[in-house]
């Protein structure tokens, strides 16, 4: 008999992974082809040795996972570990054993892993959990991050197993810039203060907040620099809290994805968009056909201006920054990808290569080599003048996009200085305004 989505039992397994991950629709169609079966005490679920790939989740009761001489452990039904299939490494290390009559559900685990690859979509029709989950459920949390999307769930299993949660009071300092970076965070309920020193010796600048289910503290994992912001909590904060190495393994390794020169040219003629992250002198020099430069320190600021329905190719020196800002799109539901070792995997030749121009007639099209030959396709100079003017035109376009990237930048940070010097104003006008009043307290 198909599981009714809106029963209780509906509920379990809507939180069950990865169907928790799924869309609505996907999910809601599956639940027609689910059957729920049950077992008696002692029966076993599988035995150890077993090379099914079916996955077992249990619904009810509580199942003991063991070897011939060792209980190892006993899943309940409704635990975090009963929202994963039950021991489902392959051939079995462990038999699973029915303690008391158990319901459980037994899927096919090619059909899941098939839906999972069908690329993420946002629409109103994707859930990626019951809207009446428990505000405190920590599993409920990650999975309202993008990033943990596309994890396989074996990771998230991991990842449950490691976090700690950790609270912190107003004002109390989260990180701090110039220090190591050594954890990753997601802000499972308050809020926080982004702020940055320009200078050593300078106030703080406020540069933003972050509130529920933002995370923070993977550039410095990533990059293997030192933090370059300071976050401190504005209200009571909790956190949930993933060490460094258990981030770039489960998390980072997985999630970001890297293709060669030859698949962005193929993804660019597709209609995949192209930046490159370096600074602007240095893109320049020299950079990719169809490429647009989206300084790295100005990538979060021009999120908004990016296409979201268009995968996006990240290009860097050497491909390590890319990661980084790859990590930065992945977070805000971009689709992103990183060219593998940057610029220096792609050959100078490339870089030189010139673009194609169309004879007066309109037809023939004329493809002009490095070597400057011009046999057969009319006048050298005719030729020469139109390579020049494209190249003319497209380094005028180029520098306007720097102006104006740099014009966006210069402005935010202004913008930031002035808040707060408002703010230093404010208290200044405060302290002057109390001591005023004891200056007359004291006359009178």
């Amino acid at each position: 008999m198909a599981v009714d989505i809106h029963s209780e039992e509906g509920r379990v397994i809507r939180q069950l992974i990865p169907l928790a991950t799924l869309p609505f629709n996907r999910f809601e169609a599956f639940c027609a082809r689910f059957v729920v079966e049950e077992a008696d005490d002692g029966q076993f679920l599988f035995k150890r040795g077993d090379v099914d790939a079916d996955l077992f989740y249990l619904l009810q009761g509580s199942v003991t996972l063991q070897t011939e001489t060792l209980k190892i452990e006993t899943i309940k039904a409704g635990s975090d570990s009963a929202r994963f299939a039950l021991a489902h490494q392959i051939p079995r290390k462990v038999n699973a054993i029915a303690n008391g009559r158990i319901r459980f559900l037994r899927l096919n685990a090619d059909m899941m892993k098939s839906a999972q690859e069908i690329p993420y979509e946002e629409s109103e029709s994707y859930m990626i959990v019951d809207e009446s989950a428990d505000d405190d459920d920590w599993m409920t949390t990650l999975l309202k991050s993008p990033i943990f999307r596309g994890l396989p769930p074996a990771n998230l299993q991991k990842i449950l197993m490691s976090l700690q949660e950790i609270p912190f009071k107003p004002g109390e300092a989260i990180i701090t810039q110039g220090e190591p970076g050594d954890y990753y965070y997601i802000i499972k309920k308050g809020q926080c203060l982004i702020s940055r020193k320009p200078a050593p010796n300078a106030k703080d600048i406020k540069l933003g907040q972050l509130s529920d289910q933002d995370s923070f503290g993977e550039d410095a994992l990533i990059s293997g620099e030192a933090r370059n912001v300071s976050i401190t909590a504005l209200t009571d904060v909790s956190l949930l809290r993933l060490g460094k190495e258990q981030f770039l393994t489960l998390i980072k390794q997985p999630a970001l994805k890297y293709i060669a020169y030859p698949e962005v040219e193929e993804l660019v003629a597709k209609g995949a968009d192209l930046i490159d992250i370096r600074e602007p002198d240095e893109y320049k020099q020299s950079h990719l056909a169809h490429s647009i430069n989206v300084p790295f320190f100005s990538l979060r600021m021009q999120l908004k201006t990016l296409n979201r329905h268009h995968p996006i190719v990240v290009v860097c020196r050497n491909g390590k920054a890319s990661e980084t800002a790859a990590f930065v799109l992945l977070r805000h539901k971009f689709n992103s990808l990183i060219l593998k070792g940057g610029m220096e995997s792609v050959s100078p030749d490339l870089l030189k290569r010139p673009a194609s121009f169309l004879i007066d007639d309109g037809v023939e099209t004329v493809n002009y080599s490095e070597t400057g030959s011009s046999e057969g396709i009319g006048s050298s100079e005719v030729i020469a003048q139109a390579i020049s003017e494209e190249m003319d035109a497209r380094d005028d376009a180029g520098r306007l996009r720097e102006i104006i990237q740099k014009l966006k930048t210069h402005c935010s940070i202004l913008e930031a200085e002035k808040k707060a010097l408002q703010q230093q104003c404010s208290a200044i006008t405060k302290q002057a305004e109390a001591l005023k009043a004891e200056l007359k307290a004291i006359k009178s």
